[in-house]
């Protein structure tokens, strides 16, 4: 399961992710993300109620960072032990901003 709170104003759009990113919720989060990016300029990722990411949350990702490299950027806060450890594993840390 997936919480998605999601604010967007002045071209800066602010998710903050609670529960899994997974091969089940990653389609909502990409529909999210994709509704969400016309013309946002800055997109910020909480992950701090974040638990789990798959690989197809991976995918979701670099497909957002791609969106972003093109018209702003992108980074994301607040990331646990856990799946910094698969940013790490996965080189996910050397394409992705995270603060």
């Amino acid at each position: 399961m997936l919480n998605i709170n999601k604010t967007i104003e002045n071209g800066k759009a602010f998710f903050a992710l609670e529960g899994r990113l997974d091969t089940n919720t990653s389609p909502e989060m990409e529909k999210e993300l994709n509704s969400a990016l016309n013309g946002i300029g800055e997109l910020v990722l909480d992950f701090a109620k974040l638990e789990y990411i798959s690989s197809a949350g991976l995918r979701v990702l670099l497909s957002a960072q791609k969106t972003m490299n093109k018209q702003g950027t992108m980074k994301i806060t607040n990331v646990n032990e856990t799946i910094m450890e698969i940013f790490e594993v996965t080189g996910f840390s050397d394409i992705l901003t995270i603060e």
